[in-house]
């Protein structure tokens, strides 16, 4: 077993516990992008997303263990979720909503 591979799957597991916890608290997705829940109410939630997928695609192939369907798609995702966080940055740097439970979601996430 990776120790590193664990710890980054539980702060994940975490993430998802404190996002899940604001949400309830507030009864309301505000602050969160367009990337974790689709919504066209939020203006400030444009960030063009083909900008972070397109390069991690080209990456996935280019470098990868071994060029085979299920490789080249976990290698995809993992480069993905690696820049995954920059929407949420992009709107929170627009939106200057940031509260406790927010600063730890990006932490975790981080």
């Amino acid at each position: 077993m990776n120790i590193f591979r664990l710890a980054g799957d539980m702060t994940h597991l975490m993430c998802v516990l404190v996002l899940l916890l604001k949400i309830h608290t507030i009864k309301s997705c505000a602050g969160k992008s367009r990337y974790l829940f689709p919504s066209p109410s939020l203006d400030q939630g444009t960030f063009r997303h083909f900008f972070l997928v397109l390069p991690c695609l080209v990456l996935a192939l280019v470098i990868n263990e071994k060029f085979t369907f299920k490789e080249v798609t976990w290698t995809f995702s993992l480069y993905l979720e690696a820049v995954a966080i920059l929407p949420q940055l992009v709107l929170l740097q627009r939106t200057k909503n940031i509260d406790n439970l927010t600063v730890q979601y990006v932490f975790l996430l981080g």
